[in-house]
């Protein structure tokens, strides 16, 4: 953790490193961005000068010229004027080019502010999107720029690290405005008792916001630790005695679905990795895999939080038996000991896609029958249904559906923890207008997938640890 906030210090500070530290074929990947709405951060290469005259062998004497010693100090002021000349115009080259990297980098800040203010509508015809989707945008899209290529376990690229701390604490600078107020007390010297309001980060901010931050920060420490290790990648197709760090190889690839054929492959030696390699390995995969629980965590209490939108509601069927089909709907009604486990066993899922489109289902009748506990067959507003939700009969039939429909979401949820958004939380991401909701829950998702990512690329080195040791028996 200390070295991850120094570097952060450094970077703060616009400390760059030396060229000559840094590998010049690294420049050009810095100088690519995968997102027009990305600052472009150049690492900038400092030209040294040096001047030298060249001397041929006819240019010696063996008697000493009784001319030379009388110009010695003349020439050599020339050479030291010429030298100073050269050292000040490299200086001027350099003061303009960081001068040029900073009208550059304040050029694409005004482009990134300007976007936020016209809901990206270049138009600014006011057809633009919300000011919180935008910044749920610029977040996602912030993410897909930095981590977009980065898929293997190694540091993150110095200048990708710069950017990503950059520009999340411009987008995340307006959480410091938003506040609320609450009571304080105070006594003065007379004892008299005042009362006053003070301000302070509203809740839902000053609870999740240093805790996201601290989240971001070990999960580039996570990155940071594989800086010198005993397993290397290639990519798929070309592995070859080329790609091996020692003279011995063993081919050993990763059992991957093919929908994943671009990632690269990692290796090991033929002995496998060193016990402390491997607990390095298994500490850092318990910590990730905490880190995107935790993640996860707050990511669905903020969604839980939004308001479920109206367009929403009203395209709810009028019957909950219609979404989930009549043999889940049969098994929910007439089972007195219901068991979500046991339905999905049932169920036979065999791929993502079927979890999702069941989860919609479910997630649909849950709100349908909570609709009609309240008030029956009609279209109204989530928040009349939840205020109506406290009065309602717990006896009631639907009312048990929901609970039960409820239940089967969550378990579905715990069975497949990759899956992805459902139908109902893309709607609210869209829909809602809370900034502060939208910054904690762009946030949390970005972070939930990095760490998702991370504990992967993990398991995938550990999987061919295994086989390489295996094999070497």
């Amino acid at each position: 953790m200390d070295n991850s906030q120094s570097y952060d210090e450094h970077y703060d500070l616009g400390y760059q490193p030396s060229p000559s530290s840094v590998d010049q074929t690294d420049h050009s990947l810095a100088e690519t961005s995968t997102s027009g709405d990305s600052f472009m951060y150049r690492r900038t290469n400092s030209e040294t000068s040096a001047f030298s005259e060249s001397l041929d062998d006819s240019s010696y004497s063996g008697e000493a010229s009784p001319w030379f010693y009388p110009n010695v100090k003349s020439n050599r002021a020339s050479l030291t004027r010429l030298g100073m000349k050269q050292h000040n115009k490299n200086a001027s080259d350099e003061t303009l080019q960081d001068d040029d990297a900073v009208d550059s980098e304040l050029e694409m800040m005004k482009e990134r502010f300007a976007k936020l203010l016209l809901g990206e509508d270049m138009s600014g015809s006011g057809k633009g999107v919300c000011t919180a989707v935008t910044i749920s945008n610029s977040i996602t899209n912030l993410y897909a720029t930095v981590f977009g290529q980065n898929l293997r376990l190694e540091p993150l690229n110095p200048e990708k690290k710069a950017m990503w701390k950059r520009e999340m604490n411009c987008l995340l600078s307006v959480c410091d405005y938003i506040v609320e107020l609450i009571p304080i007390s105070q006594n003065l010297q007379d004892g008299t008792e005042v009362e006053f309001m003070k301000s302070r980060p509203r809740s839902d901010l000053y609870i999740n916001l240093p805790a996201l931050q601290k989240l971001d920060a070990m999960l580039i420490e996570v990155l940071d630790s594989f800086q010198d290790t005993e397993f290397w990648y290639a990519e798929k197709g070309s592995i070859s005695s080329n790609s091996t760090r020692t003279g011995s190889f063993r081919r050993v690839v990763v059992q991957r679905n093919e929908e994943k054929w671009w990632l690269p492959v990692p290796c090991v030696p033929p002995e496998g990795l060193s016990e402390k390699a491997r607990k390095h390995l298994k500490h850092k995969r318990d910590s990730s895999n905490q880190i995107h629980k935790a993640a996860m965590a707050i990511n669905s209490s903020i969604l839980a939080e939004m308001e479920i939108p109206d367009s929403y509601m009203s395209t709810l069927p009028k019957s909950g038996r219609a979404c989930l089909g009549d043999s889940i709907y049969r098994y929910m009604c007439t089972t007195d000991k219901f068991s979500p486990d046991h339905l999905l066993d049932c169920l036979n899922i065999a791929t993502e896609h079927e979890a999702l489109d069941l989860a919609d289902r479910v997630e649909a009748s849950m709100y349908t029958w909570r609709r009609k506990a309240c008030m029956s067959n009609s279209k109204s507003s989530w928040i009349m249904v939840k205020d109506l939700m406290l009065e309602t009969d717990r006896n009631d039939k639907n009312h048990v559906l929901a609970e039960r429909a409820e239940c089967l979401l969550l378990c579905l949820k715990q069975r497949y923890p990759e899956l992805s958004q459902t139908s109902l939380d893309t709607c609210k991401i869209q829909c809602n207008k809370d900034v502060g909701q939208s910054v904690l829950e762009s946030y949390s998702r970005v972070l939930e997938s990095l760490a998702f990512n991370i504990v992967a690329w993990i398991d995938d080195v550990i999987c061919v640890e295994r086989s390489a040791r295996n094999q070497d028996k």
